[in-house]
């Protein structure tokens, strides 16, 4: 699986980036049935805001391409590794969702 991640408005550190690595390529178990080589994620990590501290002010949104399909998630959180994991349970949940409506057909 390829991963890439672009970040708007923070600092992409190399142990942010291991951590996005990570979360992502838990996903391949779930899309075993697919070649490694078919599937690609576009990741991005922002933060929202410059002017305050409160609130959710990071952002991270995944587009995984599937086989000529997209499926899609995005987050907002007051921390930036949780917003990746929340977006990866989504992710998680599309993925499912996909491949039950590939089973019915």
């Amino acid at each position: 699986m390829h991963i890439d991640i672009k970040s708007s408005g923070l600092d992409l550190t190399d142990s942010l980036k291991q951590y996005i690595e990570v979360r992502m390529n838990s996903l391949e178990r779930q899309l075993s049935r697919y070649s490694p080589e078919s599937l690609r994620i576009e990741f991005e990590v922002a933060r929202t805001t410059k002017h305050h501290r409160h609130g959710e002010v990071f952002y991270a949104e995944a587009n995984l391409i599937l086989l000529g399909k997209t499926l899609r998630a995005t987050q907002e959180a007051t921390d930036i590794r949780t917003a990746v994991d929340k977006t990866k349970d989504i992710l998680q949940r599309e993925i499912e969702k996909y491949k039950e409506r590939q089973e019915q057909r």
